[in-house]
């Protein structure tokens, strides 16, 4: 079974510095027919203004990922860590116990363009951690690329979760199928670009619920970027 989940349709707030999508309950955005799928309990595409950004905030039992999609985020932690993160980075933080952290945009002249994903960790109170690794985009052109699992196979991130995740940068005409083992469920978002998938077209910002299925095949129509995540 595969339900579609239209850009369209999602939570949307436009805070002047911030402008939001959230694919799933999220904040003020409360829809009692999405509330995650699986253990994938949020998608937020967000872009922040130039020079703009959320200051020191708190998380706990949470792993976060958060993925880059143009311009530049500033992170900083409770755990020390501070870093600059790009286009084709990849950011875990395991919440855990409790941290603190901000994001801000470094730039003065240009937006940055992100989606934060957060999945439901494996167990509670597991101590607060970071992870930040590069996936160059040769990596997932024309094929799918794991990006974050469970055991960090592949030198993926590791997250506590049975989850793989995997990325793929299509150029048009290009095509990537991924194949379900039994008793898994998937989640296709389509970060940029416009594809066909299950026999529908799929825009930028619109997701696909895979349930019971042993495969999916993606084309694409023009340049386009995609994120997979397959679930237990």
């Amino acid at each position: 079974m595969m339900t579609l989940r239209r850009s369209t349709d999602r939570g949307h707030f436009d805070h002047g510095w911030l402008d939001t999508y959230h694919t799933f309950s999220f904040g003020d955005y409360h829809d009692p027919r999405h509330m995650g799928f699986r253990t994938l309990r949020v998608i937020n595409e967000d872009r922040v203004a130039p020079g703009a950004g959320f200051g020191m905030h708190g998380h706990r039992d949470m792993e976060i990922i958060t993925c880059i999609l143009a311009g530049q985020l500033e992170h900083k932690d409770s755990l020390g860590t501070g870093s600059v993160i790009r286009p084709d980075d990849l950011q875990r933080m395991t919440a855990g116990t409790g941290i603190m952290h901000s994001e801000f945009n470094p730039s003065s002249t240009e937006p940055v363009h992100l989606l934060q994903i957060w999945l439901l960790p494996r167990e509670r109170g597991l101590p607060p951690s970071y992870e930040e690794r590069a996936f160059p985009a040769k990596g997932r052109s024309g094929r799918w690329q794991m990006v974050a699992s469970e055991d960090g196979r592949d030198a993926s991130l590791k997250v506590n979760q049975d989850v793989r995740l995997s990325r793929a940068k299509l150029a048009p005409s290009q095509a990537v199928e991924y194949p379900f083992a039994p008793d898994r469920h998937g989640w296709l978002q389509v970060a940029e670009g416009r594809v066909t998938a299950a026999g529908e077209i799929l825009s930028a910002g619109d997701g696909l619920a895979l349930v019971g299925e042993t495969s999916l095949r993606v084309v694409a129509h023009e340049p386009a970027e995609l994120l997979l995540f397959d679930l237990g």
